[in-house]
């Protein structure tokens, strides 16, 4: 957990190792600013993408993540332990945080759970936990958590084991995790893991806009099968 005091000299940190911009954008019916890095092509590292085939899809701003974002800033999330899987650049741990929960934010980069720190602090004034994260080697003491969330994770077919199976290792019985994707090649493999772990889902489809962007993005909801 980073304190109130360390979030300054991180953001100094930050905007001093990358070439940065800030985004305005509506949340809630608020405008929020997210720090973020200019162009995430300017971070692919070849020996990143030879050892595990890494890309830096965190340092983007994904129409999944600003559809769930919405979603969890209007739940009532008083009280409730929520895991974020791959936290990007921390709008998604936004919403949960303006919905009342406290929040784990995880991500395989640590750059990103860094940016997520400095951006939800900068939005709601909370100090949320981070770690980073490796979904293959999942840690054991992660924890359980009440709501176990991610958006647009499921971009290759190797994720749809690892994915599944992270929720179930961290969602307490009684629990839900909510999974927003565009309709990645993974899906379907996801969907059929979760049900063999006893995971049962449901879609409820909702139309983004941006411009010239336009995406349905579908909000999979997941709970133990009683």
């Amino acid at each position: 957990m980073t304190s109130t005091n360390a979030i300054a000299p991180l953001r100094e940190e930050l905007t001093r190792r990358f070439r940065t911009v800030t985004r305005e954008l509506e949340l809630a019916g608020r405008t929020v600013r997210l720090l973020m890095p200019a162009n995430a092509d300017d971070l692919i590292d070849e020996a990143d993408f030879d050892r595990d085939e890494r890309l830096p899809y965190w340092a983007d701003l994904w129409p999944s993540a600003r559809i769930l974002a919405e979603e969890l800033a209007v739940l009532r999330l008083s009280g409730q332990r929520v895991l974020e899987l791959g936290c990007g650049l921390g709008l998604v741990a936004m919403g949960a945080v303006l919905g009342g929960a406290r929040v784990t934010a995880t991500d395989y980069y640590e750059d990103a759970t860094r940016f997520a720190r400095v951006n939800v602090h900068d939005a709601t004034g909370a100090t949320i936990a981070t770690r980073m994260v490796n979904w293959v080697e999942l840690p054991a003491d992660l924890g359980k958590f009440d709501l176990v969330i991610a958006s647009d994770v499921l971009y290759e077919h190797r994720y749809a084991s690892l994915v599944a199976r992270a929720i179930a290792a961290t969602l307490v019985r009684g629990g839900e995790a909510i999974v927003a994707d565009p309709g990645r090649i993974a899906l379907r493999e996801f969907l059929d893991e979760c049900d063999a772990l006893g995971l049962e889902h449901e879609g409820d489809a909702r139309p983004f806009v941006d411009g010239e962007i336009r995406q349905t993005v579908t909000l999979w909801k997941l709970r133990w099968r009683v």
